[in-house]
């Protein structure tokens, strides 16, 4: 299917504001409020909210609905999430895909909004993974440097722009129900910059992918994954969540895929900095659970695609600072030269 590359908003136009998976801004405005003055001063946008935006427990119908209004809108520009959550799913039967296509929008959000990336991708529709409200636009202290500007790239300009590797970050958070916490930027670590395996060619093509969890959910209701052939000479990314899957968890949705015969159709691959800390987990060794993740991937493709190659460590997921990824877009990862660039 010929992907469509929505017109991008220019500074002063409205965007829509949605939470497609969770209300959570009703219940932590402190970010919300934050990333929405943000886009208006910062990017010059009007955010727009819509009913279920702060609604927690809004029915899918309800944020299906949404989604649609925000669409239809001529006057809506572009549509952003306020954050992620863990049933998006469940919204997916309910969106009118012809409304939808009829009207194409840059999307932006990533971790639970795979889902939405996903079926707009499967409908000719190109979509960004990254940049929710609550989380990248809403940071204590202030964004990321390179987390703005890719999301400034993304939003306003067409055509390439190159990643750029990182040289600390971070995947931990304060709580957001406390002031305090937005009186200073979070904490980084130093940290070396991508790692790669095989880069011995150069690969380009249309990117596909996000969180890896929900990409799991994903194959297991049999929605929006095609046949094997549709993703010949894809690149795929992914990455993982707060909820921090284990080694052995990520290898076994990684082996699935290649029993299913997924892992063998992609050109190469880029993974996330895997986030090994959360509010319920804090204690885990992030030298170890990384390395341990990134030897699972390695086992699975080299079981199922030995000679793919594998970039680790970008940053495109839940550690800070976050990179756009378009989901359906172009993607050139160069071995030779170590260089990743995007098409936006």
């Amino acid at each position: 299917m010929p992907l469509i590359n929505p017109p991008k908003p220019r500074p002063g136009d409205r965007v829509a504001i949605v939470s497609p998976s969770a209300g959570l801004p009703g219940r932590f405005p402190l970010p919300h409020e934050l990333g929405l003055r943000r886009l208006r001063t910062e990017f010059g946008l009007d955010p727009v909210e819509y009913p279920t935006t702060r609604t927690m427990g809004a029915t899918p119908r309800e944020r299906a609905a949404d989604l649609h209004a925000a669409f239809a809108d001529p006057t809506v520009k572009a549509v952003i999430a306020s954050i992620g959550g863990d049933d998006q799913i469940t919204v997916l039967p309910h969106l009118d895909a012809e409304l939808i296509t009829a009207n194409p929008k840059p999307f932006f959000g990533y971790s639970d909004n795979t889902n939405l990336l996903l079926w707009l991708a499967h409908r000719g529709i190109v979509g960004f993974s990254g940049g929710c409200v609550m989380v990248q636009f809403g940071r204590p202290g202030a964004m990321h440097p390179a987390t703005a500007a890719s999301l400034r790239a993304a939003l306003f300009t067409p055509g390439e722009y190159a990643l750029a590797e990182s040289t600390a970050y971070g995947d931990r958070e304060d709580p957001w129900e406390d002031e305090a916490t937005f009186a200073g930027e979070p904490r980084l670590d130093p940290s070396g910059g991508w790692i790669w395996h095989q880069p011995s060619y150069t690969a380009q093509g249309p990117s596909w992918g996000g969180n890896l969890e929900i990409l799991s959910w994903l194959m297991m209701a049999d929605r929006e994954i095609k046949p094997p052939e549709h993703y010949d000479g894809a690149i795929f990314f992914f990455e993982t969540s707060e909820e921090m899957p284990s080694d052995v968890e990520v290898y076994r949705i990684l082996r699935n895929m290649g029993e299913r015969g997924l892992l063998q159709r992609f050109a190469a691959v880029m993974v996330g900095r895997a986030k090994s800390w959360s509010f319920d987990n804090q204690t885990t060794d992030r030298a170890t659970y990384t390395a341990r993740q990134r030897a699972a991937v390695l086992r699975a493709f080299g079981q199922y695609a030995p000679e793919t190659m594998i970039v680790f460590d970008v940053d495109l997921g839940h550690t800070d600072p976050q990179l756009v990824i378009p989901v359906g877009g172009t993607v050139r990862i160069d071995g030779p030269q170590r260089s990743i660039t995007v098409t936006y």
